[in-house]
């Protein structure tokens, strides 16, 4: 199972500048002739692949992207100007796709991968290129050609940059609630969610990241009870795994027993995944009285001699979930600054 993020989109390549039909017109200079010179390119409409990129949420606000038109041709043999290409940035995995013909356009897997979208309009020929031993003075010069314009299907198969992780009705879809636009159900019974939610979390105006809510987990998952070890394998492929814990179960069970079950269960089923940076965040803190709560807290991280980044939270309520997502995008963007660049 691959999570899926799309948008639809329309692109408009710009039109070919007409070409001139004008005459050379000097004192002095009798019978000049013909000197309109050729329209410009329209622009053309490309889509790069950009590892710097993580989603296609710009695309779903941003739906129409459209190329200059080239200049018209001008007299004494003057070309008109191109048109301005677009680029577009996308996360590198994008599949592009015709939503009117069903084509594959591109499959844009390496960084720096280009892909031509939709190819800017020829521009017209002027008149002096018509000129000819039986027509000295051709009064006709091409139009340009219009531009291609095309519907399109961007689909990023992508695997989230943060998966969630904890026992059934910690709070992990509540939390994707409070941090992004996604909206799993949520109630106060185990296995409320059956399958993958994702969720794209901005940071800023520019800043984002995906972020996975799975099925809970459950003692035994490595070797296939439950749900959860379903979805194993791709928090493989994640950077960060947030874990969540209530900090007041209403069956009274101890929450650092549920820590380190799940612990235990990735190192069961992958040394290097128990291995990958993982955060404790502290879930459902609301339900503990004020005064208690750092008691409670210091609690539960003494006795998992817990010393990695670790929150207090309340995700139905929003409380501390702003630190928690400034944090998340604080560490991406400090490793895919220090990553290789592919392709």
């Amino acid at each position: 199972m691959k999570f899926v993020d799309e948008a639809r989109i329309e692109v408009h390549a710009g039109k070919g500048g007409d070409g001139a039909a004008s005459f050379r017109r000097e004192k002095y200079v009798p019978r000049g002739g013909p000197d309109g010179g050729d329209g410009g390119r329209g622009g053309s409409v490309y889509a790069v692949a950009d590892r710097n990129v993580n989603t296609l949420i710009d695309y779903r606000y941003a739906r129409i992207h459209r190329a200059k038109d080239g200049g018209k041709g001008m007299g004494k043999q003057k070309n008109g100007r191109s048109g301005e290409d677009v680029y577009l940035r996308v996360p590198v995995g994008t599949v592009i796709t015709d939503r009117d013909t069903g084509e594959r356009i591109a499959d844009l897997d390496t960084d720096g991968a280009v892909a031509l979208l939709a190819k800017g309009g020829r521009g017209g020929l002027g008149n002096i290129n018509f000129k000819s031993s039986t027509n000295r003075a051709p009064r006709y010069a091409q139009p340009g050609e219009p531009g291609e314009s095309r519907n399109l299907a961007l689909e990023l198969r992508v695997l989230a940059d943060v998966g969630l992780l904890g026992l059934p009705n910690a709070g992990k879809s509540t939390f994707i609630r409070a941090v992004s636009s996604a909206r799993p159900k949520v109630a106060d019974y185990p296995f409320t969610t059956l399958s993958p939610h994702l969720g794209v979390v901005r940071v800023g105006h520019e800043a984002s990241f995906v972020i996975a809510d799975v099925p809970g987990l459950i003692a035994g998952a490595a070797e296939g009870a439950g749900l959860g070890h379903q979805f194993l394998r791709h928090l493989s492929r994640t950077r960060l795994l947030l874990h969540i814990v209530d900090v007041a179960p209403v069956d009274g069970s101890d929450p650092v027993r549920a820590v380190r079950a799940i612990g235990a269960e990735l190192k069961k089923y992958d040394p290097a995944l128990a291995a990958k940076p993982r955060w404790l965040v502290l879930n459902k803190i609301d339900l503990v009285p004020p005064g208690d709560r750092d008691r409670v807290a210091g609690e539960i991280l003494r006795r998992l001699r817990w010393t990695k980044p670790h929150f207090r939270v309340s995700a139905i309520s929003g409380e501390g979930t702003d630190a928690v997502v400034r944090a998340i995008a604080d560490f991406l963007a400090r490793q895919r600054r220090d990553e290789p660049a592919r392709g």
